[in-house]
């Protein structure tokens, strides 16, 4: 192998493939000129960064048709022949850069063309993956390309990186192989095809800098700080099967310039921690993992089929089904409780009732049964604010398991189980194994001992909820109830996203939660137990400032502190005023609509214009990173009914348009407290939404015309 590699000069086989990617971009370009006005818009899908790759390297923004040349330049002007690595790896920044012409070329009519991968993904896609990356339960991302000689072996690789909660991006013909070998692919399911040809792999590329640039907050045209917050936050690294091409090892130049080692099969001068041979296929992900120092724990659980927060996001589609329960077919719910210690026999996983491969179901085809599942947990350090807690993380865990849906909890809960699964051997009791390897796994400061029962006797399923689930359900929405920023002594940090956003601090409160969505204070109460030392640190909060906007001395202390010193100053109850910063994986953006004198509110789901003249890609260019930016807010869909929610301003009153989906969702809450706070009724019926208008001027006729209060408050700036 020695002598082979001497006989590559790795430098050549760069600039050839980088040369190859100009001729193919010149010749694109030339087309896409000669057939479109310059005027023409160019762009990538729902992004707000132009061309992102060549937005973070220069700082400049491509987006007509008549920028193309411009941008062939701003390539062209990176590419040089020194022997030198820098030299090299300047040259594999231009590859990527003409991939990215080449990319914008294929969409400049929209859509690519049908027989393309559409490997784009969009800046609310990538702005989802932000909680999972920070909180590691996406731990790294996988690049795979290129052709494997032994399909089956493939697919092992790619499971195995799935197993552990990777993402997988496949580029040519591995992705033809992977759907041979029956892996499931999609978003949701961390394994995306990202396109046949190598300049696609500018998709996965695409990703990397535009976390940069929205959790980062790295400034466009540094290419200095992109390059090293990609290195140091996005743990990528790129898997080459059969033979290297010269614009692959380009590619792998620009990826390596990234921070993202690559690791070949073929020989090739290998540079230290970069650029690695593996030709054992069976340490291929030993190799790469440890190439990106990737540390995954896995946890062993006794169940036939895999268990990984890569499945969270499948979906059991009725066809595909064996089991269902919920969903308002049959009765269900789910508790999880604290007993004393005595009174918790460990690991006991009980079924009361007919199980799924119940003989009698043999020549049943879908089998719908009620499902009562009882979750007991003992710990000395165990706290009945806890359980709503755990009880939350049942939805993660049971959609953990490849092959079975969890939506919904409490008893409104739904739960379908695959044919897949059930062949598999999968049976109720795994449903309990995976709570107690998790509970135990993950909460093991305060839960020593862990027993489930699972109920599916109808009328024991319908006695239980009466006699036992409802009444805790209640005390527990009593007890919430009571928890307001006013009557408790801390809030708590949640620092988690810092390590996308170093200067983000969330200040966490009973009625402001973690603007991802997915932090409570109770949730921050507990993670303090669990441990001291970590993102959820208590604020005692002594010495008041201003009330009504949210401002106490402690809190600007701690602020300023965990942010090294970025923000010192925040308000929690105002928008125009040291609003609090945002990470970039905010559910929401509310920002001000100063011409109808309140607030549009759009979630990330939302792809379309808002009323501000903004996507909420653009919207969110300007409110993550860690910034503070007055009059743009991020936060969590529950915030939006909460009575502090902008209270220094005005209030819940100020809403005036909102997409009509997330309206929806929060119109219960909303309604309810605008009406204890104010008297007005149905008030969501007076927030417009974009199936009645998205137009500011239309917006602000449709708002007169039902009398919203905003357009009667005082001037909101």
């Amino acid at each position: 192998m020695a002598d082979k590699q001497n006989q590559i000069n790795l430098f050549d086989l760069i600039f050839n493939g980088t040369a190859e990617y100009l001729a193919r971009a010149e010749k694109l370009v030339a087309e896409t000129i000669a057939t479109h006005s310059p005027d023409t818009v160019i762009k990538l899908p729902e992004t707000a960064y132009a061309l992102p790759v060549i937005y973070a390297v220069t700082g400049e923004k491509i987006e007509t048709v008549g920028d193309l040349n411009h941008a062939m330049e701003l390539a062209k002007d990176r590419i040089g022949r020194t022997r030198l690595l820098q030299s090299a790896l300047n040259a594999g920044v231009a590859s990527g850069m003409l991939c990215e012409i080449i990319q914008a070329c294929k969409y400049v009519d929209g859509k690519p063309h049908p027989e393309w991968v559409d490997g784009h993904l969009s800046d609310a896609i990538v702005r989802s993956f932000g909680v999972d990356l920070v909180t590691q339960d996406i731990p790294g991302v996988a690049v795979i390309i290129g052709e494997h000689e032994n399909p089956e072996k493939l697919a092992e690789i790619i499971k195995s990186y799935q197993n552990k909660g990777l993402q997988t991006y496949l580029v040519g013909k591995s992705i033809d192989q992977a759907r041979e070998q029956k892996i499931k692919m999609g978003v949701d399911l961390r394994v995306i095809p990202c396109g046949y040809d190598i300049e696609d792999v500018i998709n996965v590329v695409s990703v990397a800098v535009r976390a940069s640039l929205m959790f980062g907050n790295t400034p466009p045209g540094d290419w200095e700080k992109q390059r090293i917050y990609t290195r140091d936050h996005i743990m990528a690294f790129v898997n080459v099967f059969d033979h290297y091409t010269d614009k692959i090892i380009a590619a792998g130049a620009c990826a390596i310039e990234l921070g993202f080692p690559a690791i070949v099969e073929d020989p090739i001068p290998e540079v230290p921690t970069l650029l690695l041979v593996q030709p054992d296929h069976d340490k291929t992900v030993a190799t790469s993992l440890e190439a990106r120092g990737i540390k995954v724990k896995v946890t062993e659980i006794n169940c036939p089929v895999s268990v990984s927060s890569a499945f969270e996001g499948e979906r059991v589609r009725k066809g595909d089904m064996k089991g269902e329960f919920g969903g308002n077919r049959t009765k269900s719910w789910e508790l999880v409780r604290t007993s004393e210690l005595g009174d918790v026999e460990d690991h006991k996983i009980e079924i009361i009732g007919k199980n799924i491969d119940d003989p009698s179901f043999a020549d049943t085809g879908l089998i719908r049964m009620p499902l009562g599942i009882d979750v007991q947990v003992a710990g000395k350090a165990m706290q009945t604010d806890f359980e709503s807690v755990l009880e939350r993380r049942l939805h993660y865990w049971l959609n953990f398991i490849e092959g079975v849906m969890h939506v919904g909890q409490r008893n409104i809960n739904w739960i379908r189980i695959s044919k897949e699964a059930v062949d598999a051997g999968f049976t109720l009791e795994h449903l309990g194994e995976v709570i107690y390897a998790k509970i135990l796994d993950e909460f093991d400061k305060v839960v020593d001992k862990v027993q489930v029962t699972i109920y599916t006797n109808e009328e024991d399923v319908v006695r239980i909820e009466e006699e036992l689930v409802k009444p805790i359900y209640s005390k527990r929405d009593d007890r919430l109830a009571s928890l307001t920023d006013e009557n408790v002594d801390v809030f708590y940090t949640c620092t988690l996203c810092q390590s996308f956003a170093p200067s983000h601090v969330c200040v966490v409160t009973p009625e402001r939660l973690g603007l991802c969505g997915a932090v409570s204070w109770l949730d921050s109460k507990a993670t303090k137990e669990l441990d001291p030392t970590g993102p959820a640190q208590p604020i005692e909060k002594k010495r008041v400032i201003d009330e009504h906007m949210g401002k106490w001395e402690e809190v600007n202390e701690v602020v300023a502190k965990c942010s090294q010193g970025a923000v010192d100053n925040v308000s929690l109850y105002s928008i125009l005023e040291d609003p609090m910063t945002s990470c970039g994986c905010f559910e929401c953006i509310c920002g001000i609509m100063p011409e109808a004198n309140g607030v549009i509110i759009v979630n990330r789901e939302f792809p379309d214009m808002t009323p501000s003249g903004m996507t909420f890609g653009e919207l969110a260019s300007l409110t993550g990173g860690g910034v503070q930016t007055p009059g743009f807010m991020g936060h969590g869909r529950h915030f939006i009914s909460s009575k502090k929610f902008m209270a220094a301003e005005g209030g819940l009153e100020r809403i005036v348009w909102m997409p009509k989906e997330l309206k929806d969702d929060v119109a219960e809450r909303l309604n309810k407290s605008v009406f204890e706070m104010t008297g007005i009724e149905n008030f969501t019926d007076m927030v417009c939404d974009e199936t009645i208008a998205s137009d500011s001027e239309a917006v602000c006729e449709w708002l007169a015309e039902k009398g919203h209060p905003a357009l009667e408050m005082d001037a909101i700036m």
